[in-house]
């Protein structure tokens, strides 16, 4: 089986959608390349490799393509010691060449208009100005007909101002390339607005650590410090790695990664995340995980590579694009010559409409803010502590209309206690918690250690033999020589030990001595504060139906489903039932829907992964629910699921108004052109704006209202 390596390259200056949808393709097509993803946003460059092949050789074939296609960008490979944070003073370079080429076009436009030009001295003064400004569009136009990549936006100034001078219409020529320019500058600093809007909401990355060794502290990068180290974080420092508190007391700024206003105090034995800000107190932390499997490495890197998993209607744009611009072309050649040759009408004039037919054609529009709306919703979504792994799944979240929910740890708090303690007669209730706390001291489960808890003994390993874990079931262990049985109604029915069933909204867990039943422990988890609100949110929002998944016995689901106001609750489920239940309810559903499921333990991966999709409640929740889930909701708040399915409405309402807007002014026009009515001035304008309002429109994807 061969590895596959990935390599990211940044393509800095990187402003055309379109060429940024090309340099994908053409990498795609390079032999050894099992993948590329082109993240215009973020302008980078992701290629999947085969092993096997010369990583080198095709590193250089990427950088030839991008050559080609946009030869003023400047390609950095990620893994590169080349420090590419450092380039963005490039833009505004860019936008002063542009800016200083728009007023000397501008100057030489007007002279030959305010001092009335007529002849060779009219014509020549336009065509510097159009040179000047347009001389580059035209050379890019050459360039990409030479290689065979006909239809793109290049082509279509080229070929709609050529022919305005063809027919004598030197100064709407110009005027297009002026306006068409123009355009371009105004793209570029929406565009570029947009991605510094995306980068100040993931400007989590600590930039150092205060590692200490001894009684000195030094300064080093993050990436340097081991599990184990202890660093120190002073007052307004962000932490820079996970880890426990080891000494100190403060109040920390969790904003940045859990989307929470509040600060939170945490103290010694607490543990912090990679991306938080220490408001006060002096702390000294141990490290539990090394930089690249940090929290904010991992926010870093979902969001980052967010955009390389694209929503259906990303893809069609793309593919739209591709196919639009070729019917255009050929619209405005049929435009141009049917009429004047069946019926005899002047050539010129419908030459005049073929180009501005051209002109309102170019699909920049679509191609830049479509994917701009997606990971504006992305960068929203992740400021308040929901991580979304790409624009497919936040176009999934607003199509769910079904939601499944783990109960444990979902909608209730998952902290229990005990709460009672029922003996049979003979034996005290500390005997029976004693025997409890013997079968469960190898217990990880949030039940077993709760008895261990109201316990609070030590306990002599030395007297446990023969452990056995009866997976979703219970325990049965040796202790002392004596048999102990501790679990729930299935196992004692498996083993075949009779008990005094009871009834109660708690858990129940029975306990049994050498095969004798002798008591049993309730045990209670509470319910989060937001979990019934958060229902209620879902069926206004238009949630068809919520369901509640849990192991517990089916009194206990059912009190905490009614309670909750849940529509259907299933008790008493093995973790491999879930998965079973889960695909019963996706068939029993109309294909329009999608079904989520939203879980956060271990047991819950297989499940996550199953759904249409899967949410996991991350800021406690294990890391295999974590890697399995579509979507990672920081905090253990229900609410961020109503939240999470706002912003995903939201972003499919801005995109569908750029689709609709885009598409209805450009056909208005079109036809406007064709039959006479429009003028290329008109067309450039409509154009422009549309381009530019389109964008500014995917930027309100990144405003959050909860």
């Amino acid at each position: 089986m061969n590895l596959v390596i990935k390599k990211e390259f940044i393509l800095e200056g990187l402003n055309c959608a379109n060429c940024a949808d090309k340099i994908e393709k053409q990498t795609k097509n390079i032999i050894g390349v099992d993948n590329a993803a082109m993240d215009f946003v973020s302008k980078k460059l992701r290629v999947q490799i085969d092993s096997n092949n010369d990583l080198d050789k095709i590193s250089n074939e990427v950088k030839s393509i991008v050559n080609e296609i946009e030869p003023d960008v400047k390609v950095y490979e990620k893994d590169s010691s080349t420090n590419t944070s450092d380039h963005d003073h490039d833009h505004g370079n860019v936008e002063n060449s542009q800016i200083a080429k728009l007023i000397i076009s501008a100057i030489l436009f007007l002279i030959p208009i305010i001092l009335k030009f007529e002849g060779s001295s009219r014509f020549i003064f336009f065509f510097i100005s159009y040179i000047v400004v347009g001389g580059e569009i035209l050379l890019k136009a050459l360039r990409n007909i030479s290689k065979g990549q006909v239809f793109d936006e290049n082509f279509l100034m080229a070929i709609a101002t050529i022919g305005a001078f063809a027919i004598g219409e030197y100064p709407e020529g110009v005027a297009v390339m002026l306006f068409y320019q123009l355009g371009e500058l105004f793209q570029d600093i929406a565009v570029g607005h947009s991605r510094k809007s995306i980068k100040s909401l993931l400007d989590i990355r600590p930039d150092y650590a205060n590692i200490k060794e001894g009684e000195k502290i030094k300064k080093v990068e993050p990436s340097e410090v081991k599990i184990g180290d202890y660093i120190v974080i002073k007052p307004g420092e962000k932490i820079p790695l996970d880890g426990i508190v080891v000494d100190g007391k403060s109040n920390v700024d969790t904003s940045n990664i859990t989307g929470e206003t509040v600060p939170r105090t945490i103290e010694e034995g607490d543990t912090v995340l990679s991306g938080f800000v220490n408001n006060e107190g002096l702390l000294t932390v141990e490290v539990s995980k090394e930089f690249g499997e940090s929290t904010v490495s991992k926010i870093l890197d979902l969001v980052e590579n967010a955009s390389s998993k694209k929503a259906s209607t990303e893809n069609f744009i793309t593919v739209f694009a591709r196919y639009y611009t070729p019917v255009v072309v050929v619209g405005a050649l049929l435009i141009a010559f049917i009429p004047p040759l069946l019926f005899n009408l002047n050539l010129s004039e419908w030459i005049y409409r073929a180009l501005v037919f051209l002109v309102i054609s170019c699909p920049c529009a679509l191609v830049i803010s479509i994917p701009l709306g997606f990971f504006g919703g992305i960068g929203g979504a992740s400021k308040t502590g929901i991580l979304i792994k790409g624009g497919n799944y936040l176009e999934a979240l607003n199509q769910v209309d079904t939601i499944v929910m783990d109960k444990t740890g979902t909608l209730t708090k998952g902290i229990f206690q005990v709460t009672e303690i029922e003996p049979l007669e003979g034996f005290t209730s500390d005997e029976i918690l004693e025997y409890a706390a013997f079968g469960e001291v190898f217990s990880n489960h949030p039940i077993g250690k709760s008895i261990l808890k109201a316990y609070g003994k030590e306990i002599d390993n030395n007297n446990i033999k023969n452990y056995k874990e009866i997976s979703g079931k219970g325990v049965k262990v040796e202790v002392n020589g004596d048999g102990i049985t501790v679990g729930n109604e299935r196992l004692f029915k498996d083993e075949g030990i009779p008990i005094r069933e009871k009834k109660s909204f708690g858990t129940i867990v029975y306990v049994a001595k050498n095969n004798e039943y002798i008591g049993n422990i309730i045990i209670s988890d509470e319910i989060k504060e937001d979990s019934k609100d958060t229902i209620s949110e879902l069926k206004k929002m238009g949630i068809k139906e919520t369901i509640m998944l849990s192991g517990d016995n089916n009194i206990v689901a059912e009190g905490v489903g009614k309670e909750l106001g849940v529509d259907r609750v299933y008790g008493e489920l093995l973790p491999q039932d879930k998965v079973n239940i889960l695909e019963k309810i996706m068939r029993e559903k109309k294909k329009k829907g999608k079904v989520a499921f939203v879980g956060d333990g271990v047991n819950d991966a297989p499940v996550l992964a199953r759904a249409d999709v899967g949410i996991a409640m991350g800021g406690l929740g294990s890391d295999a629910a974590i890697e399995a889930s579509d979507i990672v909701i920081m905090t253990d708040e229900p609410k961020r699921i109503s939240t999470g399915i706002k912003i995903s409405k939201k972003t499919k309402k801005i995109v569908t108004q750029n689709i609709i807007f885009a598409l209805g002014v450009k056909c208005i026009v079109l036809v406007l052109g064709a039959f006479g009515v429009a003028s290329m001035w008109e067309a450039v304008f409509a154009d422009v704006g549309v381009s530019v309002i389109a964008i500014l429109n995917s930027m309100r994807a990144l405003k959050v209202d909860e």
